[in-house]
């Protein structure tokens, strides 16, 4: 018996998604948003966060604090 279409196609895409796609993250805090954007992108935008929203206003969602 074959395995069902949908398994054959991740597992055939397992190697090619190592990451983490930002519009489908809930609440599930600071670890998983690092690895979505990667620690160099993330340091970028931690920055321009404290440059451009150092109150933290603009928190909803994937938030990236300032601090």
């Amino acid at each position: 018996m074959r395995p069902p279409l949908r398994l054959t196609y991740w597992s055939a895409l397992a190697p090619h998604h190592t990451s983490v796609y930002v519009n489908f993250l809930m609440d599930e805090g600071e670890q998983r948003i690092r690895q979505a954007y990667g620690a160099t992108k993330y340091e970028r935008l931690k920055a321009l966060k404290r440059a451009y929203d150092p109150t933290n206003s603009f928190r909803l969602n994937q938030n990236i604090p300032p601090d």
